[in-house]
């Protein structure tokens, strides 16, 4: 496991290097075109947005780049088959309220496995492998302990992962 905040963070960090190149080259479209500059625009919308943070998915939360973790609503986490390991930006509005977006999906690999319940909490077992699953997809799904089911998980099979994306109930 300690090579998991390594592995994200050189991700995070590529992540990052290739949105600043396609920022940059947007401000420089952007004056071209207009004669304005970005970075004044840009921060004047920001003001009137909140606060932006980015961060990981860790199957249940989001762990800001800040260091802070941040409650994902299940719904939203189980709708959008977010898999540990994503990239999502939350914008806390200035009324307080927290909108996530999905901003670096990673990517995925589909398998198929069981469906499980041990104290309260639910499990998919795939190969060697089990996974916990999120309340919400299961109950979205009506999926029962027994169930066969598909899953999403990262690609990167060295990346030691604890929750899977449930993608459907067979």
């Amino acid at each position: 496991m300690p090579d998991l905040p390594d592995k994200q963070a050189k991700r995070l960090k590529a992540l990052i290097e290739e949105a600043e190149t396609s920022l940059a080259a947007a401000k420089e479209l952007l004056i071209s075109l207009l004669g304005e500059d970005p970075v004044i625009t840009r921060a004047t919308k920001e003001e009137n947005i909140g606060k932006v943070i980015e961060g990981v998915f860790d199957g249940q939360n989001m762990v800001g780049g800040d260091g802070k973790t941040y409650p994902v609503p299940a719904n939203y986490a189980s709708k959008s088959k977010l898999v540990q390991g994503d990239i999502l930006k939350l914008t806390i509005a200035e009324d307080g309220s927290f909108l996530y977006k999905q901003i670096g999906p990673i990517p995925r690999r589909q398998l198929v496995g069981l469906l499980s319940q041990k104290d309260g909490h639910y499990y998919v077992e795939a190969g060697d492998k089990e996974f916990r699953v999120l309340l919400a997809s299961v109950t979205y799904f009506k999926a029962k302990p027994g169930d066969q089911v598909s899953i999403n998980v990262p690609e990167d099979t060295e990346i030691d992962v604890e929750w899977a994306a449930l993608e459907a109930a067979l």
